[in-house]
């Protein structure tokens, strides 16, 4: 399988900025889709944003307009912009890979896990 690997969590104040980067053993857009997905506790996994294998994406509502997901195929690394910080973005962030190349934010399209990264945001 594809290894993921998520890093650039920490706290921050509402309104701030964090970068998430996801660093993977085979390259984005070839036949398969990735995806950052997050977990608060006690709450099941909620996807947030995707990027398919010819670069469409999509957000959820609750994110789009603040969060941005890219990909670096040189680098076999997924991103994930975080601006304009809530409180209730905190959670546990992933990201995921749906080898059958899907755009979608549902969780259990996804094939592969990360460890996930914690993202805390104070109001």
């Amino acid at each position: 399988q594809v290894q993921l690997v998520e890093s650039g969590g920490g706290s921050v104040q509402a309104g701030g900025s964090l970068r998430l980067s996801c660093a993977t053993s085979a390259y984005a857009g070839r036949g398969v889709s990735m995806a950052w997905l997050r977990q608060g506790p006690g709450k099941g996994r909620e996807g947030i944003a995707a990027i398919e294998s010819a670069g469409i994406r999509t957000y959820a509502g609750s994110v789009k307009g603040r969060f941005t997901i890219s990909q670096d195929n040189a680098k076999a690394t997924l991103y994930l912009q975080m601006n304009n910080l809530k409180f209730e973005d905190t959670a546990m962030y992933y990201c995921a890979v749906d080898s059958w190349g899907r755009l979608g934010l549902r969780a259990d399209i996804f094939d592969l896990w990360g460890q996930g990264t914690q993202v805390t945001v104070s109001s």
